[in-house]
């Protein structure tokens, strides 16, 4: 029988747990507002990072006028990614922030590289990862393990094959879809002195003008100088055509096409994206010198050439003319047989081209030549020879 004491003590006992339960609920909401928060937090930053990667990296899903017929019907439209890039990537992250990492390179340089060149390739890339463009490196020599003393070389990609030239390469990395992400492709020579140019004013010039095709002109105490058009205009910001009356080439105010209008070295030519698909598939897969490339890359200037191809004057280089596959001294019988493969390919890529407009009953010419025959007065060698 119990005692009033022993009540006491129960409703006392009671009063404690219900207490202590109450003083309990604020605790767990707490603990409830927190799990649910970082629960938010986490399901918000994974939408984050895939918006960002969406945008950074646009991988558009297969629309049904690029899915090949029948080839990938195996595979949901939804998982198929259509592009790539050239970007290096972590096999891991030491953390989820990590991952959200802006991704400010916006444009590509490619080059074919040999070890012998190697001081005046550092110079150049320097002052391209200052403006944060991406780095391919073609090395031709197999010499790659020379490179690794430099502090920017496994920020670089790296790609190797002997004795091949810089379109040979370029045909087979550097596909429109691979780089479509960059706005433009540096497709440079390796002996180019970069002393008065700086990639990204250089790339306001292009964009305010609207070129999608466009080189660095060369100073005119370059070694080599093929074109008169290449050569800097001291008192320009850029020109698109030259005056020439002299020479094997004459350039009048009635020549429209390359070399006197139109027209970019293959030694420095920088392209647009737009341009460069255009480009890739002009280069002929067997021709591996590109000998006659730059007389039509005019084609591929998205509109008319006269006004979207130009030379940069305020920005400009040395062409050191050293011959690299070629080699020098010692090398001279191969720099001739390299020449005359060269001169060959040069009849054969004129060949095709002449094949191809034939037999392309559907293809017009957008610049065909003008019959046009006027009488002009012989311009004075003192004039301005830049337009």
């Amino acid at each position: 029988m119990k005692t009033f004491t022993d009540k006491r003590r129960n409703a006392s006992s009671d009063g404690g747990n219900s207490g202590f339960k109450m003083k309990q609920l604020p605790f767990m909401g707490v603990i409830c507002s927190v799990t649910l928060y970082i629960v938010y937090r986490t399901t918000n930053y994974q939408y984050y990072e895939t918006q960002m990667e969406t945008k950074l990296h646009p991988f558009d899903s297969v629309e049904d006028n690029e899915l090949p017929s029948g080839k990938l019907k195996d595979l949901p439209r939804g998982i198929m990614h259509t592009h790539s890039d050239l970007e290096l990537r972590p096999q891991w992250r030491k953390s989820l922030r990590s991952a959200v990492k802006v991704n400010t390179n916006k444009n590509l340089l490619a080059m074919p590289v040999g070890i012998k060149q190697k001081e005046h390739v550092d110079d150049v890339v320097k002052k391209f990862r200052t403006e944060n463009f991406t780095i391919v490196l073609f090395h031709y020599d197999g010499k790659v393990d020379g490179w690794w003393d430099l502090d920017w070389c496994d920020k670089a990609i790296h790609i190797v094959a002997h004795n091949q030239t810089k379109w040979w390469f370029a045909k087979r990395f550097l596909h429109p879809d691979i780089v479509s992400t960059y706005d433009y492709i540096f497709l440079w020579d390796e002996d180019l002195g970069v002393e008065h140019f700086n990639p990204g004013r250089y790339l306001e010039i292009v964009k305010s003008e609207g070129l999608e095709i466009s080189q660095p002109a060369l100073d005119p105490n370059s070694t080599e100088i093929h074109h008169r058009i290449t050569i800097r205009s001291r008192m320009k910001k850029f020109h698109r055509r030259v005056y020439e009356l002299r020479g094997k080439t004459r350039c009048s105010n009635i020549s429209e096409g390359p070399p006197c209008s139109g027209f970019v070295e293959g030694m420095a030519p920088v392209f647009s994206r737009a341009a460069w698909r255009c480009a890739w598939h002009l280069i002929q897969n067997d021709l591996v010198h590109g000998w006659g490339m730059d007389m039509k890359l005019g084609y591929c200037a998205q509109g008319d050439r006269t006004k979207n191809v130009g030379v940069i004057d305020r920005e400009y280089i040395v062409h050191k003319g050293i011959q690299t596959l070629g080699g020098t001294g010692e090398l001279t019988k191969k720099t001739k047989k390299i020449r005359r493969q060269s001169t060959w390919e040069l009849k054969i890529f004129k060949e095709r081209w002449n094949q191809a407009v034939t037999q392309d009953k559907d293809w017009i010419d957008p610049f065909p030549r003008q019959q046009r025959r006027r009488k002009h007065k012989r311009q004075s060698k003192f004039v301005d020879l830049y337009d």
